[in-house]
């Protein structure tokens, strides 16, 4: 009971010493809110990424919060959270190396009496299986000497409606008394949490939540196609269904699903699933699906060149937008590359514009790697203008006056405006 009460107390008199593992994303805006309750260390192993960061306006009044890629620092620390990436292997198993490493990373720096909760998005079973597993081999008593828990990151990158602490935080342990200390230490961070009944159905409902997101917008965009065909405006369709008031909640085709999480979450669950034996066919379906959009915008691109007796060999198409989602500069799994490498395959020039994102790591003759000023003079040269990502600061009424053709993926012009729709 001595180590479960020191540990309550520190976190009681705001006495913790936290350490937070991974600067993305997920670790870096976490840090930001648990510093106004604790001392809070942020720790990254990109010097790069430490750097950029400090360069940030909100740390400069912030003492709270130290940012480092030295690991030494970590030994001050009681409790640690890991926010390190999941991404998939090429064969889409999980790749849990970062996580591995993230304990790695700390495991010279455990002793009696601290916390680890980890926040990164696995399969049912990774907390015990990573984490518990590896203190057990380091002779500590899980719920006695060392206390572990999981509580599933809600992040959502350029979101401006809900701040993070707003967020209902899902958190379990590996003990009871693990549960403890989680609602305890998260409670006094974000204003609401929630407890999960084990560690695995904490995990479990971060899987949920975006395979959710993931069979929806896959019919959406199966709905699209088919809607297409049939010369039926899917918006007009969407927008009649939502007047339902129960028992359907909106979702929008798009070009493809990019980002860190629902591209590849569900997967996560797919592999572990063959494991009981199970078959994932609706999660494997929409991931399909998803992942064919692209390719199907890419037909859309040629067949409205086509219209207008225009080859998509030596088109010039200009992107608009080319982060995975609107406002903010993370491109991961953006559909934004996969569209270029099409065009670029098709011997079309390529340019694109993305104020948060000023250049792209592609080497090719026809693409233009720096994000281009919209000017009347610019858009002028461009066969057709393609939306990939709706930012805000886009002007509809400018892009309309000064492009010669545009094709909208997301819905982002008016239903009146003279544009293609995806």
């Amino acid at each position: 009971m001595i180590y479960y009460n020191s540990i309550k107390k520190k976190i009681f008199n705001k006495k913790l010493k936290v350490g937070i593992i991974g600067m993305g994303y997920v670790g870096f805006p976490l840090s930001l809110i648990a510093s106004k309750k604790f001392k809070v260390i942020g720790f990254d192993i990109s010097k790069k990424r430490i750097n950029f960061l400090k360069k940030n306006n909100l740390l400069k009044k912030n003492k709270n919060l130290i940012l480092s890629s030295q690991k030494n620092i970590l030994k001050k620390c009681d409790f640690f959270i890991i926010c390190l990436p999941t991404p998939l292997k090429k064969n889409k198993d999980p790749d849990l190396s970062y996580v591995k490493n993230g304990f790695e990373t700390i495991k010279p720096f455990l002793k009696n009496g601290q916390v680890i909760s980890l926040e990164s998005t696995s399969y049912p079973g990774t907390t015990r299986e990573i984490i518990s597993k590896n203190l057990e081999k380091l002779r500590f008593k899980i719920g006695k000497n060392f206390f572990v828990g999981f509580s599933s990151e809600r992040e959502d990158p350029g979101n401006k409606k809900h701040k993070l602490e707003d967020i209902v935080k899902v958190y379990s342990g590996h003990t009871s008394k693990c549960t403890n200390i989680m609602k305890m230490f998260y409670s006094l961070i974000f204003n609401s949490v929630y407890m999960a009944g084990s560690l695995e159905v904490a995990e479990m409902s971060k899987l949920l939540e975006n395979i959710y997101r993931s069979v929806n917008i896959g019919l959406v965009n199966e709905m699209k196609k088919i809607c297409t065909k049939m010369n039926i405006d899917i918006q007009d369709v969407i927008k009649a269904a939502e007047t339902k008031n129960f028992g359907f909640n909106v979702f929008w085709p798009g070009p493809g699903m990019g980002g860190h999480c629902i591209p590849i979450d569900p997967f996560y669950l797919t592999w572990k699933a063959k494991e009981f034996g199970v078959k994932s066919r609706f999660i494997e379906l929409a991931g399909e699906i998803n992942s064919e959009m692209p390719l199907w915008v890419f037909n859309r691109v040629k067949e409205i060149l086509d219209e207008k007796n225009i080859s998509i060999f030596n088109s010039k198409i200009l992107l608009l937008g080319v982060a995975y989602k609107k406002n903010i500069d993370d491109t991961r799994g953006s559909p934004a590359f996969k569209l270029i490498e099409l065009m670029l395959k098709n011997n079309a020039k390529v340019s694109y514009n993305d104020n948060f994102v000023k250049n792209l790591k592609i080497k090719h003759k026809n693409f233009n790697s720096k994000s281009l000023n919209l000017t009347k003079k610019e858009l002028s040269k461009f066969d057709l203008v393609l939306l990939v990502t709706d930012h805000d600061y886009y002007d509809r009424k400018f892009l309309i006056n000064n492009s010669k053709l545009i094709f909208d993926t997301r819905f982002y012009f008016n239903k009146n405006e003279k544009v293609h729709k995806c």
